[in-house]
């Protein structure tokens, strides 16, 4: 930064760095006042830095198969997208909510998974990655009708691969709804749902399901 205003070999006032910096290199700053400074920093940092801190590459998080440029997810370069500051919300959220009100909390979020779970096993087309999800985290695929006469195999897991991308971009681009999804190991790609939303209710869950089924039936 200091090489930025001009001071030789890193000479200058700490202190007042920053603010000689944003003067001179974004002479708007002086009526934005410090609004400026996350800009200051994101242009004049090291290249990739933000990057080198916080990604994990998490392919289960940013996938690479999306329908837009994944250059967007800029997520992983942020802070708030990893553990680092997990601890501190957990704890503000407790002390928010008492442990009665986080009790309650989590209660009715594993009824509404339980409750998910029970439409998958009602429904056609619906089938589980892991027979008995765990917690909050329920993982299944949609496969539809003019794939489910196919046997196990390469051929069907290539095909079953492609379909919870294409039903999201779809949710997307229609803007009804949206739904994670992620591969693992050698299964093919899956919609991974976790009701973590205390706002959620049983009837969003029965129109996301609608949903999944309406669009998969147009691919």
């Amino acid at each position: 930064m200091r090489e930025h205003i001009g001071w030789p070999n890193g000479e200058g006032d700490g202190i007042f760095a920053p603010a000689a910096a944003r003067h001179h290199l974004m002479p708007d700053s002086k009526s934005k006042g410090m609004t400026d400074m996350p800009r200051l920093v994101m242009f004049t940092s090291e290249h990739g830095l933000l990057a080198a801190c916080n990604s994990l590459k998490a392919n289960y998080l940013f996938q690479q198969d999306k329908h837009y440029d994944v250059a967007y997810d800029t997520g992983d370069k942020a802070i708030q997208c990893g553990r680092h500051n997990d601890v501190f919300k957990i704890w503000l959220m407790w002390r928010a909510k008492g442990d009665a009100g986080f009790a309650s909390q989590i209660d009715s979020l594993m009824e509404k998974s339980s409750y998910l779970q029970q439409q998958l096993r009602e429904k056609e087309g619906f089938e589980f990655v892991f027979n008995e999800p765990e917690f909050i985290n329920v993982c299944f695929w949609y496969v539809p009708k003019n794939m489910r006469d196919l046997p196990s195999g390469k051929e069907r897991d290539e095909k079953l691969d492609k379909v919870a991308p294409k039903i999201k971009a779809m949710m997307m681009e229609k803007g009804s709804t949206m739904v994670g999804y992620q591969p693992l190991d050698e299964k093919p790609n899956f919609f991974r749902m976790i009701i973590s939303n205390p706002a959620a209710s049983y009837h969003d869950i029965d129109f996301l399901l609608k949903e999944i089924e309406r669009l998969g039936e147009e691919l």
